[in-house]
């Protein structure tokens, strides 16, 4: 996961799993750029292939640590497959996913 910062955002690239065996660390990693930050705080899912229930508890944690401290999470380049479980679950009514401008047009 690697870190990278501006005065308007800061992006945080996500690995390829985010699930119970890997959430612990993501979790202080994301708590840790939303205190120290300012601005959207851009989540990159390009590499993402695999997520499970604990993986999206951490999403959601961030989303509201995110919110407490007037900020914005935001999902940046879901795959279709991660996006299937964001709907499912509802979480894409809660989060929020940036839609890529091909789509847009």
């Amino acid at each position: 996961m690697r870190v990278r910062g501006n005065p308007k955002a800061q992006v945080v690239r996500i690995g390829t799993r985010l699930d119970a065996g890997t959430s612990a660390g993501v979790r202080e990693r994301l708590h840790e750029a939303v205190d120290s930050g300012h601005g959207d705080l851009i989540l990159d899912l390009s590499k993402l292939e695999m997520i499970d229930a604990t993986g999206l508890g951490v999403l959601v944690g961030t989303h509201r640590r995110a919110l407490s401290a007037q900020r914005r999470l935001v999902l940046r380049g879901v795959p279709p497959r991660i996006m299937r479980v964001l709907a499912v679950t509802r979480l894409n009514r809660v989060l929020h996913v940036e839609v890529p401008a091909a789509a847009v047009a």
